[in-house]
């Protein structure tokens, strides 16, 4: 793929790759210089990588507490 150097030396991601990488504006980027390349990594935010996540499971507050104290009863034997 090509791309191009824009004004203050941005460089403009084709947004084929955006999507197939998961890469959204205002990602954070590792750069490297190996030799004479460089080398974009980008540094997922463990937060908008959760929201990204698709959901699999509903639960309300009252059936997290009934489990985790069940949970705890068990390991503890209370």
């Amino acid at each position: 793929m090509v791309s191009k150097v824009g004004k203050k030396g941005a460089i403009y991601l084709p947004k084929y790759l955006m999507r197939t990488l998961g890469i959204r504006e205002g990602d954070k980027v590792l750069i490297r210089v190996n030799g004479n390349k460089l080398v974009l990594e980008f540094v997922p935010d463990p937060l908008s990588l959760a929201l990204r996540v698709k959901k699999w499971a509903k639960t309300t507050v009252e059936e997290f507490e009934a489990e985790s104290e069940a949970e705890q009863g068990e390991l503890y034997g209370s």
